[in-house]
């Protein structure tokens, strides 16, 4: 038995969960994705007024009913004790023509269908009107007492005119010192009673149809004006998911609204700044290096990891006595146009400028983001920003100014990559051998030139896509061995197409690099 219930158990659980599952799916399946919360304090209300107005008509009638059923008891349990007093003497002389003109005068009355008085045996004595057909026996047996004095019986009667009219009769028996010598009835028309009832039915059904509208405005009404600060809220959030962190709330409240809007303007605020601290921290270090640390400001630290990177270090040839024969402000505008240039090259070709050392740029490939190309890329970007510079040189010479001559030494390798320095000042920086020999390679160029080493030449990654000239042997200091290196030239098919036409795009002014 218990093994049974057990299984009986799951098997409830089971089709229970499945049918909530169902359910779930049908409301999710045909709910609307958004539904305004002006529409839902509409629905609440009106369906918390319609309640209230029902219940409040089911009290109104019940209350009517019983009020109306017990004034016509009262009135009938009269009449009938009346017409009983009245009847007692002539039922006791055998009157029956004064009993005839008692009924008849009685029956005349507007509110009154009909009378009629029995003998003690159920003899009918004297009758008038509209009264029911059945002996007094059966009119008791169907009766309900009303008092000790009096019974009532509810039935259905035909006028004089063929309708059908819902009729209620009293009984009462008449009494002569404790015996019963006949039987009263007095029959009255239920129609005031149900004219009542449903008069009241429609005053409370109008009342709540007119309820019913009111409601539905006030609450439409109350819910545009509750939800008027929300909407202002959820074009506020959108404003700040576009990257609108100076949008401001300007309304003012001293309510739960009120506290939330000053919370988001406080947070727009402190997002403006964090917005505005990291666009003037990615100027003094790369967009990329800038994202990581401003994500994790809890998480900064000294240290590194080896990585496989490139590198390029490009400075100007004779920039000292160049530098000597200019203003320091003619200068200055001239080194920040070619660092310009050189950074949307490397901005085109994924690289990261790493600093700026008086007239030499740094410029990382493959860190702090991850690229399996960064070799290419690094060689590209050289060939770009010598291009770029060939093509300012000629509006250089053209304005009668000095051309200006670039040499670019190109490495690639395992490198240190991390934040380095201390812990009150740090860079984020690479170091190692790698970047040490791309940093002699570009010392050794001539201008104009761009020098890599025998091997990065022959990588297979690189080689099918570059033109290059072997140059020398070097002797560097430090390594015993002399370097092999080869000069670039250009890039080879669809990438000089490529690399054409954003120069073309960069030089006429259009500085947006799409990578």
């Amino acid at each position: 038995m218990p093994v049974q219930h057990d299984k009986r158990t799951t098997l409830v659980n089971a089709a229970s969960m499945k049918f909530r599952e169902l359910v779930h799916r049908i409301v999710l399946r045909y709910s609307p994705k958004y539904f305004p919360i002006a529409y839902k304090l509409a629905i609440i209300l009106t369906i918390l007024i319609t309640a209230g107005m029902v219940l409040l008509g089911l009290v109104i009638v019940t209350n009517q009913t019983q009020l109306l059923r017990h004034q016509i008891n009262g009135f009938g349990q009269a009449t009938v004790s009346q017409l009983g007093e009245s009847s007692k003497e002539l039922i006791l002389s055998d009157d029956l023509l004064s009993l005839m003109i008692v009924t008849n005068n009685l029956s005349a009355n507007d509110n009154i269908l009909g009378a009629m008085v029995y003998s003690d045996n159920g003899k009918v004595l004297a009758s008038s009107g509209i009264v029911p057909g059945d002996d007094i026996i059966q009119l008791y047996a169907r009766s309900k007492q009303v008092d000790e004095l009096s019974y009532s019986v509810e039935w259905v009667a035909n006028s004089q005119k063929g309708k059908v009219v819902d009729a209620i009769s009293f009984i009462a028996p008449i009494r002569f010192q404790n015996v019963i010598t006949g039987h009263a009835l007095v029959t009255f028309s239920k129609s005031s009673l149900s004219q009542a009832i449903q008069q009241t039915i429609s005053a409370i059904a109008g009342a709540t149809l007119f309820m019913i509208f009111l409601g539905i405005i006030i609450a439409f009404v109350m819910g545009k004006k509750l939800s008027r600060p929300i909407h202002r809220l959820m074009d506020a959030s959108k404003a700040i998911s576009n990257g609108q962190y100076n949008y401001h709330i300007k309304e003012r409240r001293n309510d739960e609204i009120g506290y939330l809007t000053e919370a988001f303007n406080k947070m727009a605020s402190g997002l403006l700044e964090k917005s505005q601290v990291e666009n003037a921290f990615s100027r003094f270090v790369s967009t990329s290096v800038a994202k990581q640390i401003m994500e994790n400001l809890d998480h900064i630290h000294l240290g590194g990891k080896h990585v496989e990177g490139s590198v390029l270090f490009a400075d100007i040839v004779g920039f000292t006595s160049y530098s000597e024969k200019l203003p320091p402000s003619e200068v200055a505008d001239m080194l920040n146009e070619y660092f310009s240039y050189i950074s949307l090259a490397s901005s085109f070709y994924h690289g990261t400028i790493d600093k700026y050392m008086g007239d030499c740029a740094m410029v990382i490939f493959g860190i702090p983001e991850a690229n399996s190309d960064h070799k290419f890329h690094a060689l590209a970007c050289a060939v770009m920003i010598q291009k770029l510079v060939s093509r300012l040189n000629a509006i250089r010479i053209r304005d009668g100014k000095h051309a200006i001559h670039f040499r670019i030494g190109v490495n690639s390798g395992m490198m240190l990559a991390g934040n380095m320095g201390s812990q009150e000042r740090m860079q984020y920086t690479v170091v190692g051998e790698t970047v040490n020999l791309a940093s002699r390679l570009h010392t050794v160029a001539e201008k104009d030139q761009i020098i890599i080493t025998d091997m990065l030449y022959h990588d297979d990654d690189v080689q099918w896509r570059i033109q290059a000239q072997r140059f020398k042997s070097i002797k560097l200091r430090g390594i015993s061995e002399p370097v092999s290196t080869y000069v670039v030239t250009d890039v080879n098919g669809s990438y000089q197409a490529s690399m054409e036409a954003q120069i073309n795009e960069i030089m006429n002014g259009n500085k947006k690099v799409v990578a």
